[in-house]
């Protein structure tokens, strides 16, 4: 080979080169989501935000990223973990583990967009400005916490009529507890119910409010919603078996586990949506836009079996109400 093709081809491959370069340059980076909540503690949400994502064109591990952050029921640590995934400097947060992880995410940071689910009153939590124009970076899906609470009171009413006294369990960190048990109380004292209110953060403290269950002797027990009693639901489950006390829970997944009676809000319909939100944004569209939506499907879950253990009989108008018996 001459010395002149020689200089021709050494010059055609660092043309080569520097237009793959050029090329790789201009790529835009591959998108990442930042995730608040616990992945592991329920697997349907994540398979649901998935779909969704899907059906804006994204896909995890193809044209995008997702990093978790996992408070494990410790939710002083969301402002820390919001903060972090700031510093990571995220596309999207997706706080996906009610009020308190939104409000972490939204006080780190104020041009981030921000996807919350869970939030029961996101208006009164002040996350938005207004359901239909919620203003700023953030926007999602409200659970409707109050009026859902409310409505387990009275289906339980109509399980269980004779209980004059039935017991609250709440998550004193939970920023929604007091007004959600001040909705309950509400709801009681039409009913000529008492409520008496246990508390629990803790697995020993979930042990400890169980234990005073003795002293109370009440006709049934509410479960709050909450992020960290819903990765405690086989602790709850088993000691409400244990102290043969009719339990109602907020989704159903405790039903499932072996609870007696759920209502909630469907766990593959919001994460869907929220996916398909999230998808929006990283195309492009403001969250301030968007408007938060509520859910629109409701499953009430009873379980049969054991209803039977607790020698309950289920009225037929209430069986013929619910979306799913488990037998």
């Amino acid at each position: 080979m001459n010395r002149r093709k020689l200089l021709s081809l050494i010059g055609a491959a660092a043309a080569l080169v520097g237009g793959a370069r050029e090329a790789r340059a201009q790529q835009k980076p591959m998108p990442v989501i930042g995730w608040l909540g616990n992945p592991g503690a329920n697997a349907p949400f994540l398979v649901a935000f998935r779909q969704g994502l899907s059906e804006t064109g994204y896909v995890e591990g193809q044209n995008l990223a997702i990093e978790f952050r996992g408070a494990e029921g410790r939710y002083d640590r969301w402002p820390a973990l919001a903060a972090d995934l700031v510093a990571r400097h995220v596309d999207v947060i997706v706080a996906a583990a009610g009020a308190d992880a939104a409000l972490a995410a939204k006080r780190a940071t104020s041009t981030i967009p921000i996807v919350f689910t869970g939030a029961g009153d996101p208006v009164r939590d002040g996350l938005v400005a207004s359901l239909a124009h919620p203003g700023g970076n953030l926007t999602g899906f409200s659970n409707l916490g109050g009026e859902t609470v409310r409505k387990r009171l009275e289906l339980l009413a109509e399980l269980i009529p004779q209980a004059k006294v039935i017991a609250v369990l709440v998550n004193p960190k939970n920023s929604n507890a007091e007004r959600i048990t001040g909705d309950l109380q509400e709801v009681a004292r039409a009913k000529g119910v008492q409520l008496p209110i246990l508390k629990a953060a803790t697995a020993v403290e979930i042990d400890a409010a169980f234990a005073s269950l003795v002293q109370l002797q009440p006709g049934a027990l509410v479960v709050v919603g909450d992020p960290f009693f819903f990765n405690r639901r086989e602790q709850l489950v088993t000691l409400a078996s244990r102290h043969a006390v009719p339990a109602f829970y907020s989704l159903r997944e405790y039903a499932v586990a072996g609870g007696l009676i759920s209502y909630g809000a469907d766990q593959t319909d919001v994460p869907r949506r929220a996916g398909t939100y999230t998808g929006r944004i990283l195309k492009g569209e403001k969250p301030a836009d968007l408007p938060v939506e509520q859910p629109t499907k409701f499953e009430l879950v009873i379980n049969l079996k054991t209803a039977k253990a607790l020698g309950l009989a289920v009225p037929p108008i209430l069986l013929a109400q619910a979306d799913e018996v488990i037998e």
